[in-house]
């Protein structure tokens, strides 16, 4: 039972090839069952980390894992919803999908530098950093479903395509917060590279 969490954890990234499949499948119930299997994985994400604290089963490596499958399971969707449009639509879905996953390599690298310096706890997750990562799951769900006629014609496409460009704007608001928590740390505290 203890290794449950990080069972949980792997398999989110196991289904990622299954997901990658689902979405390229030309048989109309593929991609509603792609927007399934990310959801899927996304409950893993919540049931792995409450059952780490519930059990008190958390563990470094289980810290390490959790973000790194998260990133790769968004990655991987972002990826794939910028190779599914054209126009004005493909800029907007490209532009939103790069600020997102700017943000993260950049977050990911302020964190790894802030815990070499001893301050980690300075750039901790922050209630604006969950909001986007509520908005920017309800954008993919919506976008990877994409068929309104499966749900009695809900505009889920254009709902999803909304809900991630206010995901990338919260991205980016976080990232200042984040930034700005770091401020003192990264405005040259006499230490040059």
């Amino acid at each position: 039972m203890k290794a449950l969490p990080n069972a949980l954890t792997w398999l989110r990234i196991a289904l990622i090839p299954l997901f990658v499949l689902l979405f390229f499948l030309p048989i109309w119930w593929a991609r509603p069952a792609a927007a399934i299997v990310f959801g899927i994985a996304g409950l893993t994400d919540w049931l792995d980390g409450h059952l780490a604290r519930k059990w008190e089963v958390t563990s470094n490596f289980g810290a390490f894992l959790d973000p790194v499958a998260d990133k790769l399971l968004v990655v991987t969707a972002l990826v794939l919803l910028t190779s599914d449009n054209s126009g004005w639509l493909g800029i907007i879905v490209t532009l939103a999908a790069a600020v997102i996953i700017g943000r993260e390599i950049t977050i990911s690298a302020l964190r790894e530098w802030m815990a070499e310096l001893g301050a980690r706890g300075r750039v901790a997750v922050s209630r604006v950093g969950k909001y986007k990562t509520t908005a920017q799951i309800i954008a993919l769900l919506f976008m990877l479903f994409r068929d309104p006629d499966l749900l009695w014609g809900f505009p889920v496409y254009p709902v999803g395509v909304g809900f991630l460009v206010l995901a990338a704007a919260l991205t980016l608001w976080s990232m200042v917060v984040y930034l700005r928590s770091a401020w003192p740390y990264l405005n040259d505290r006499g230490t040059n590279t």
